[in-house]
């Protein structure tokens, strides 16, 4: 009897062993797989950037859970804005959560957005890019697009990259300014096992859009060069 128990432990640890060791590869060999068929087309500086008509730019919270400025997010506005500003971009389409009416991602970066200067008629919100594979769906299923710049942070782009050409889009990646976070280890760490996810939302279970809705194609303007504006010549109410 004791020697059939330790037969049994040692094939459950076996197995468990061999799962752990398939695991490890899938979650290696996923990241690697994204990370390098993505890395050709990220660009780190703003003026090396592939010009595009659309830029997309990835939503996020304003603020941190601890009530500070979240850097991301503002990193993702000074650069977007200084594509506009430079021309490498005609549009923004902002992406984002606006699951409930006190949280609007999109509508918090156009108001940033305009006050950097960039004109309405250049922006265009998603108010259901609940996740990057949603807001890549429905940039090329509603808003129409076949080819984008996308706004986000290295980390990030990857990712966003992998699921944009696999959906046909013709994407590239400009990194977004980036200073340090003291939480940013946990958003890196979060991505690893998200890059693993989106090879299953892609190759295996055929991931669909939370919520599409009819075509609604971005109508290009004519591009007017415009001037960031300085917080002297912003209203008490825009200085944030």
């Amino acid at each position: 009897m004791h020697s059939v128990l330790l037969r049994w432990i040692k094939r459950l640890l076996m197995s468990l062993g061999a799962l752990l060791l398939l695991a490890t590869l899938v979650f290696v060999g996923g990241n690697l797989w994204v990370v390098g068929s993505t890395e050709r087309y990220i660009e780190n500086q703003v003026l090396e950037c592939r010009p595009a008509d659309v830029g997309i730019v990835f939503g996020t919270s304003h603020w941190t859970r601890s009530g500070l400025r979240n850097p991301h997010f503002h990193a993702r506005m000074r650069t977007s804005a200084l594509l506009a500003n430079e021309q490498r971009v005609s549009h923004l389409l902002l992406s984002g959560d606006n699951r409930t009416q006190a949280y609007n991602e999109p509508r918090a970066m156009w108001r940033d957005l305009h006050r950097r200067g960039v004109p309405a008629e250049q922006l265009t919100m998603d108010f259901a890019g609940f996740s990057t594979y949603d807001t890549l769906a429905r940039a090329r299923d509603v808003f129409q697009l076949e080819q984008a710049l996308l706004v986000t942070q290295s980390w990030h782009l990857p990712r966003a990259i992998f699921i944009g050409r696999a959906l046909g889009l013709d994407v590239t990646g400009c990194v977004a300014e980036e200073s340090p976070a003291a939480d940013e280890w946990r958003l890196r760490a979060r991505e690893w096992l998200a890059r693993v996810a989106t090879l299953g939302d892609i190759y295996i279970w055929n991931r669909q859009p939370y919520f599409l809705g009819p075509p609604e194609p971005i109508e290009l303007q004519n591009v007017v060069p415009f001037t960031a504006p300085t917080l002297d010549r912003l209203e008490p109410e825009q200085v944030l």
